[in-house]
């Protein structure tokens, strides 16, 4: 089979679908993390609350509490990296067995189609949960990184590398929070992908309905009115 005879497997619709699907990720990535003044997202308030959250650390005694909460953020990590990777190790599974998904496919009236099809299908879902591993595992060792910043923070406020070290460990700490949320995003991509199984129709359904759920939560949530009602203490 040529790649003229490749392509011509799916219709303009499915492509449709596939740009619109990579476009809304990108898209919704970039506008969380690049909000306008006017309209701030829950990410980007969260980060200045983490930042904030370091400066009260440096005066906080004992600092168990702020050591828990990093320990459960790298729990969390952790949890969806696994997650995933079994995820990526079923999808590398039936890739071997594109037989057996058609067959599916044709006893609920999907229709039937070439195994290339079934198996550029899977790909997508697995390039996305490929991404979001990546993510989950750079955010785990950001998350590391952060508490030996923190560990490194002097017992003594007046140290005058205390509350420079404490600015270090937030950004740091920003960055594990920023790499964690963009892994979230493509696990939900990887799901809207999914429904491309049942055609181009599905997807952009699918792509549509993932996109609302990412943007009301970052800026017409509920939780996103009470973060605004509670401004972070940015510190002297």
């Amino acid at each position: 089979m040529t790649w003229i005879e490749r392509a011509l497997v799916f219709s303009p619709l499915d492509y449709a679908a596939i740009v619109l699907l990579f476009c809304a990720w990108q898209w919704i990535g970039w506008r969380i993390d690049n909000p306008s003044p006017r309209k701030n997202s829950v990410t980007m308030m969260m980060d200045d609350f983490r930042r904030n959250w370091m400066h009260e650390m440096v005066t906080r005694q004992p600092r168990m509490f702020d050591a828990q909460m990093v320990a459960t953020m790298r729990q969390g990590s952790t949890f969806f990296a696994s997650t995933t990777m079994i995820a990526i190790g079923g999808g590398l599974a039936l890739l071997g067995n594109t037989e057996r998904l058609a067959g599916v496919a044709q006893d609920l009236a999907i229709g039937s189609a070439p195994a290339l099809v079934w198996e550029i299908k899977i790909l997508i879902v697995l390039a996305f949960l490929s991404n979001a591993f990546l993510k989950y595992v750079w955010a785990h060792r950001l998350f590391g990184y952060c508490g030996v910043l923190m560990a490194a923070v002097p017992n003594d406020p007046e140290d005058p590398q205390a509350y420079p070290r404490a600015a270090q460990a937030a950004e740091i700490c920003v960055t594990a929070a920023r790499s964690f949320n963009r892994a979230l995003r493509a696990t939900y991509f990887a799901l809207a992908s999914v429904t491309w199984i049942l055609g181009p129709v599905a997807l952009f359904i699918g792509t549509a309905v993932t996109f609302g759920v990412l943007y009301r939560r970052e800026f017409a949530s509920h939780s996103r009115s009470i973060l605004m009602d509670l401004p972070p203490n940015t510190g002297s």
